[in-house]
């Protein structure tokens, strides 16, 4: 069983910043892409950012260089350091990880956290 558990949500003013950390835990044998997603009332999850294991990272537009992500692969932890934050920031963010419970040519499988409330006040 892989669990995926995030922090760091809260309620921040524009043009604050905050940082969501995400740690996969379990039976793992590697992690491959992990990401953030989130969630706005009444819209679809969205991507917000993901990176692979050693790859280059992949931002959505709406990023617009305020929002990094980094991984720690010793610790299978992926962060979200979020900048300039703008009241459509506020969402439910999600981390996401694809992960490998044995060796190939075992499939990879996705999973999500709980998610971690995100609001900027204007």
């Amino acid at each position: 069983q892989v669990q995926l558990v995030e922090s760091g949500g809260g309620l921040v003013q524009a043009g604050g910043s905050l940082r969501l950390s995400c740690a996969a835990s379990g039976s793992i044998f590697a992690v491959n892409t992990m990401g953030w997603y989130r969630q706005a009332p009444g819209k679809q999850r969205e991507l917000v950012a993901a990176v692979g294991n050693g790859g280059s990272p992949n931002y959505a537009d709406f990023v617009k260089a305020r929002f990094t992500i980094s991984r720690d692969n010793a610790k299978n932890m992926v962060y979200l350091q979020m900048n300039d934050l703008e009241p459509e920031d506020t969402a439910v963010y999600y981390c996401k990880a694809v992960v490998r419970l044995r060796r190939p040519p075992s499939p990879e499988y996705q999973y999500w956290g709980q998610g971690t409330q995100v609001t900027v006040s204007s």
